[in-house]
């Protein structure tokens, strides 16, 4: 059975930084492709970033610079380095199985929250 569960979520102030984590568990890790998806309060789904499995790595424009995703695919764990932050990052984070748009196992989400 696929699990993936996030860590790592919590307060930041405005120019403060967070490392999210998914421990990845029920199917071989490195084969996949695997993304980071948020859901801002009162809004829809908003892809962030996703990396293959050979490392090449995505971002949408709001996060570019920002961000870094990377995986350890010897602990089967995907993390998203957040920089930079400002209030509009604030969202629960998923992590996801597959690329960006082809997603079939999601995490239960991490809340990121960032205010002074």
């Amino acid at each position: 059975q696929v699990q993936l569960v996030e860590s790592g979520g919590g307060l930041a102030q405005p120019g403060g930084s967070l490392r999210l984590s998914c421990a990845a568990s029920g199917f071989t890790f490195s084969s996949y492709a695997m993304s980071w998806v948020r859901q801002a309060p009162g809004k829809g789904l908003e892809w962030v970033s996703d990396i293959n499995s050979g490392g090449i790595t995505y971002y949408v424009d709001s996060v570019k610079g920002r961000f870094t995703i990377s995986r350890d695919n010897a602990k089967n764990t995907l993390y998203l380095q957040m920089n930079l932050l400002n209030p509009k990052d604030t969202a629960v984070y998923y992590c996801a199985r597959g690329a960006l748009g082809s997603n079939d196992y999601w995490g239960q989400g991490t809340q990121v929250t960032v205010s002074s």
